[in-house]
């Protein structure tokens, strides 16, 4: 938040994937403004996945007549090709999904920090690829000199250390799910002296895909 210098608002509500969603062409069709017929002619298969040009999203934010769906189809371009890229100059469709609930109160933060987190994890698993998500973002993190660790804001505010019956913080992202501990966190840097409890914590973390994902998605969205 303090990177994005976003405002502390919206805490108590985070993206969750949901189960059962509007299609990508009404997602898109909301968000454009376009019709059914210009927006099914546009939409691309690449690999397991559907997406949207980015030229298309282009034309529409230089030539639109509605001056905010030309700042939200600008603001998408730059969640699919920035924060959350996955196919070069394409809008990837889980990006949409997020999208669509940002203007419901939705804060896009945690979001962001589980994909970082499955996107480091799956490159040290595998010991090499690259990373998949805001590198401009995760280079402002390792060089920025101003950060304050034990930042006044973090250490007097309310912390949300558990979900449910979790003894961390599962976080739902467009791809998939990780576990994070706060705790954990706050230890590192001293704010806090005990060990927390992380046993289990490395189950939570998982991609969208398989037989039991929806099941998961559901558990974490209750707790």
């Amino acid at each position: 938040m303090a990177l994005l210098q976003c405002a502390k608002i919206q805490v108590d509500r985070v993206y969750s994937r949901a189960v059962s969603a509007p299609t990508f062409l009404k997602r898109l069709m909301n968000i454009t403004g376009m019709s059914e017929q210009w927006v099914a002619a546009r939409i691309k298969q690449k690999g397991d996945n559907k997406c949207f040009f980015w030229k298309n999203l282009k034309d529409i934010v230089l030539a639109h007549p509605d001056a905010k769906k030309r700042v939200d189809v600008f603001a998408l371009s730059i969640y699919g090709l920035v924060i959350f890229p996955k196919t070069l100059e394409h809008v990837d469709e889980v990006v949409t999904d997020l999208f669509d609930r940002l203007d419901k109160g939705v804060t896009p933060i945690p979001a962001i920090l589980a994909e970082t987190l499955r996107s480091l994890s799956a490159c040290r698993r595998a010991g090499e690829g690259r990373f998949i998500g805001c590198a401009q973002l995760l280079l402002a993190w390792f060089h920025k000199e101003d950060i304050e660790w034990r930042a006044p804001w973090l250490l007097l505010d309310e912390i949300l250390y558990w979900y449910g019956d979790f003894d961390w913080v599962p976080l739902l992202g467009i791809l998939g799910a990780v576990g994070y501990a706060p705790l954990l966190v706050l230890r590192q840097y001293r704010s806090r002296q005990f060990i927390p409890a992380t046993q289990g914590l490395a189950k939570c973390e998982f991609s969208y895909g398989g037989d039991d994902y929806q099941k998961k998605i559901r558990e974490f969205s209750n707790a």
